[in-house]
């Protein structure tokens, strides 16, 4: 920290610490590697609502994030066969990119048990509920593995 300033000190981006920053917020990025196991997408979730936590998104946001690196996650666990699973979270502007990717080929999940009305009694509906939330959602799949991003807004 410079302190040549007599207003007071200023770092060296020329910001104030007792002012609000001034211009675009910065772009912040956090990534995680699991082994693509079950056990791992609760340790996803723990990883994403340190990052929620750590860079003071609401609530809400915190608990959106949540749920859509789950769901992403537990798709990757279950579909891909493959080693690992990575998430990767950037907070730029008023977007929060989720992206998760995995090494793996895409398995058919055995077949689910159909309730009364012909639905899938459970599960099936990952994929929609991101995109519920998502302002953009995109699949992209090809011989090295598959990876899924997201776009949520936040305040």
């Amino acid at each position: 920290m410079l302190t040549t300033d007599p207003a007071g000190p200023i770092d060296l981006a020329g910001a104030r610490p007792d002012q609000p920053p001034v211009g675009p917020a910065p772009v912040r990025t956090a990534a995680c590697i699991a082994v693509a196991t079950a056990a791992s997408v609760p340790a996803l979730r723990r990883f994403v609502r340190g990052v929620a936590a750590s860079w003071g998104l609401s609530a809400a946001d915190g608990h959106t994030l949540e749920l859509v690196v789950s769901e992403l996650a537990g798709n990757a666990v279950r579909h891909s066969g493959g080693p690992d699973v990575a998430v990767l979270v950037r907070a730029a502007g008023a977007t929060l990119t989720v992206e998760v990717r995995d090494g793996g080929r895409w398995r058919q999940p055995p077949p689910r048990p159909a309730s009364d009305g012909g639905e899938p009694a459970c599960g099936g509906r990952g994929l929609g509920l991101v995109e519920a939330y998502s302002t953009r959602c995109a699949v992209h799949a090809t011989a090295a593995g598959t990876r899924v991003v997201a776009e949520l807004p936040y305040r």
